[in-house]
């Protein structure tokens, strides 16, 4: 038996991208994270405004139609750990550029088609959009279409988010590696406010029968002019050298394994580590965009100005997040991201009180400052979480390991958040209404509170057990590759 060679003294850092390169790669990745979450977000927000419990699920009681709304919603986080693993596994291999590519169009499309489902069977609502020329509707398959689509949404979604950020994280230098990993995470709140213009506008320039109708495809429809801009945008980046010196290299180790299994193998406290960081986020990100609208349509606030202050709150964290990245180039990833998963439990209370501020004809301020409280704590985690994570696996397993740590981790938290929060909120009434009343509120959110804190906590300790990955060259972690002591092993 040979002796392995010693690959990781050979190991170096590329030459660092050039900075009008890395403007380009900034915006290509940040458009693309624009699109996509544009579409996921107009999917939760039609969910959250009650227009699905209606369409697609009619004669339900409203918290019976919002609880299956919510349940198609959660199919598209179950979809995104097998794209998160079916695009990490190929762009780990071939690269990070032509999977992005593949995954807009394919959510793109998904999200389109979308809008051309008929209705279940409502004639006022089948009608235009029915099989059926009496618009009696399509029944069963109208939920169904809904559910495969959503799936196969979530699964290129899932492929996203890994492939984004590492473009950047592995283009950027590493004393600013958390600033620019941070531009994809701006394209969520960008793309949820382009979201909720979008539904903004449609929702208030139509009576609620038409909006329910068809004013809400038109949001989805849309995509197809939003996906061209992104993949045209996307398709002029080339991927990072570090990526292209590990693919030279990959050629001396000896593994025909697929790459999760050495992420699990090698690294399995870093997987648990990320997931954890990862839950509380999720929970509090989906809490404050998407069950907020159900809780405060149910305590009498009007959909227009949810929608005019969620906008608000989503235009505040376009530029909160990159502010706090930047912090965390200059103090590090832990202390940041531990301030967020304390605030979110403290908000667990504090963001509902603030909500039930608002009732009764109260100021429209209480509302607003519980959504942008939200969406602040939630920026001090999720601006670190790009850097934090790229930080911590090797190159060519790396976004396999990102997205197992991302989107395996959305499964259990983000995807069923509102639906937990619904079910646990108590008394949304009514039969026959789109959202429902809540009443007695001050006690019908005490358990949601309890299970967000609970999730905040497990950030925490994720948080604490994370060790600091501040300035760290990639290099030096492909370096410190353990497959790398399996190479030349005959």
């Amino acid at each position: 038996m040979s002796n392995p060679p010693d690959l990781a003294k050979n190991i170096s850092a590329p030459e660092p991208t050039e900075q009008s390169k890395l403007r380009k790669i900034v915006a290509a990745s940040m458009a693309g994270t624009v699109v996509e979450w544009y579409e996921f977000f107009v999917y939760g927000t039609a969910v959250a405004l009650g227009v699905f419990s209606v369409v697609f699920f009619p004669g339900e009681t409203a918290k019976t139609g919002l609880i299956y709304g919510f349940s198609t919603y959660a199919i598209g986080f179950i979809a995104r750990p097998l794209g998160g693993l079916v695009f990490g596994h190929f762009g780990d291999k071939i690269g990070r550029k032509k999977l992005l590519q593949l995954s807009i169009f394919i959510v793109g499309i998904a999200t389109f088609l979308m809008g051309c489902i008929p209705a279940y069977g409502d004639a006022t609502l089948g009608s235009g959009f029915s099989l059926d020329p009496a618009g009696a509707g399509i029944g069963i398959g109208a939920p169904v279409l809904l559910i495969i689509l959503r799936f196969i949404q979530g699964f290129a979604v899932g492929g996203e988010w890994g492939g984004a950020v590492l473009l950047i994280s592995e283009h950027a230098p590493k004393e600013k590696r958390a600033f620019y990993g941070s531009f994809p995470q701006v394209g969520v709140p960008l793309g949820n406010l382009v979201a909720t213009v979008v539904m903004l506008v449609l929702y208030s320039t139509m009576d609620t029968t038409e909006f329910n109708h068809w004013g809400w495809r038109i949001a989805f429809w849309l995509s197809a002019v939003i996906v061209f801009i992104g993949w045209y945008i996307r398709r002029s980046v080339e991927d990072a050298p570090i990526f292209k010196q590990a693919s030279e290299r990959e050629a001396e180790i000896v593994s025909n394994r697929p790459a999760f299994v050495d992420v699990f193998r090698h690294y399995p406290r870093e997987i648990l580590v990320s997931m954890m960081c990862r839950a509380g986020e999720n929970v509090l990100y989906y809490t404050v965009v998407t069950f907020s609208i159900t809780y405060l349509s149910g305590v009498g606030i009007k959909p227009v100005p949810i929608l005019t202050f969620m906008l608000i709150a989503h235009f505040l964290e376009i530029f909160w997040i990159p502010y706090v990245a930047a912090w965390a180039d200059k103090i590090g990833r832990r202390p940041i991201y531990l301030a967020g998963a304390l605030g979110m439990v403290a908000y667990a209370w504090v963001g509902f009180l603030l909500f039930d501020g608002s009732r009764n004809g109260g100021s429209p301020l209480f509302f607003t400052l519980g959504l942008v409280l939200g969406v602040f704590i939630h920026g001090l985690m999720y601006a670190v979480q790009p850097a934090l994570m790229s930080e911590m696996f090797p190159t060519k397993i790396r976004y396999t390991a990102v997205s197992i740590g991302s989107q395996l981790t959305s499964v259990v938290s983000g995807s069923i958040a509102p639906l937990i929060g619904v079910a646990l909120l108590g008394n949304v009434a009514a039969k026959g209404t789109a959202v429902g009343d809540i009443t007695s509120a001050n006690s019908t959110w005490g358990s949601v509170s309890i299970y967000i804190a609970a999730m905040g906590l497990v950030s925490v300790v994720g948080t604490l057990l994370y060790k600091e990955t501040k300035g760290k060259d990639l290099a030096e972690v492909d370096a410190a590759d353990p497959r790398l002591r399996e190479a030349g092993v005959r």
